[in-house]
């Protein structure tokens, strides 16, 4: 489905707009360390991450782990807590698990900027397959596509007290 910005659907909050939720910074824009979100390394990139990168501290995804979030923009800071509008969702499968990752920013993505993280996601879905290959972790990897912040995050549930991090190595 397509709107007035692309591909992108909308999700939208009870007053009209889009939600809005804190993202806690994992990964900086350009940096080349993908941290899990307890904060360890979980490999060094051969590229460097085009998005800020993090999640949702308040959410967990159905693979156990903090909802992921991307912000796009200037470069943030490891360990930023912004605000921000999640203006839609990308879908992710990684080893078989539904990985879903917020798209979120201060203003509306352009057209360009969403063509960008869809086109990331699929390259990001063949590399983390070759390193699950490595890995010796057997599973389904690609990117399916965008779909609705209010989706994702309705598969999302919220973080018990008693999470001490994701049952499911990376």
């Amino acid at each position: 489905m397509t709107d007035a910005h692309g591909p992108l659907k909308r999700a939208r909050g009870s007053d009209g707009d889009p939600p809005e939720l804190e993202v806690m910074i994992e990964v900086p824009r350009g940096s080349f360390l993908k941290r899990g979100s307890l904060g360890h390394i979980d490999f060094v990139s051969p590229f460097p991450c085009p998005f800020n990168y993090g999640s949702v501290p308040t959410l967990l995804g159905l693979e156990g782990d903090l909802l992921d979030a991307l912000v796009l923009g200037p470069r943030l800071h490891l360990g930023a807590r912004i605000r921000v509008r999640a203006w839609g969702a990308v879908t992710q499968t990684d080893r078989g698990m539904v990985d879903d990752k917020l798209v979120c920013s201060l203003y509306p993505p352009s057209p360009a900027e969403q063509a960008a993280v869809l086109r990331f996601f699929h390259f990001y879905a063949k590399c983390k397959g070759l390193l699950n290959v490595v890995r010796g972790r057997p599973g389904r990897n690609a990117c399916d596509g965008w779909c609705s912040a209010a989706q994702a995050m309705a598969r999302a549930r919220p973080r018990p007290e008693s999470w001490k991090g994701s049952a499911v190595r990376y």
